[in-house]
């Protein structure tokens, strides 16, 4: 899947999905859009991205 990005220097460009959580982590792009607009990094709420492991007990036990 495409997503339209905007780069710092105004230029738009569209990149691959699995490619937009780096470009947002070095600081790559300014925005880029959703279904529901446009999100601004640093201002709009986004995702954190999964870099922890859970720490917690294990609940599942096995039996389905």
């Amino acid at each position: 899947m495409l997503i339209q990005i905007k780069h710092d220097d105004d230029r738009y460009d569209y990149v691959k999905d699995f490619m937009l959580d780096v470009l947002i982590e070095t600081g790559a792009i300014a925005q880029f859009r959703r279904s529901s607009g446009w999100v601004r990094i640093g201002v709009d709420p986004i995702r954190k991205p999964r870099s922890e492991k859970y720490a917690g007990a294990e609940r599942r036990t096995g039996n389905a």
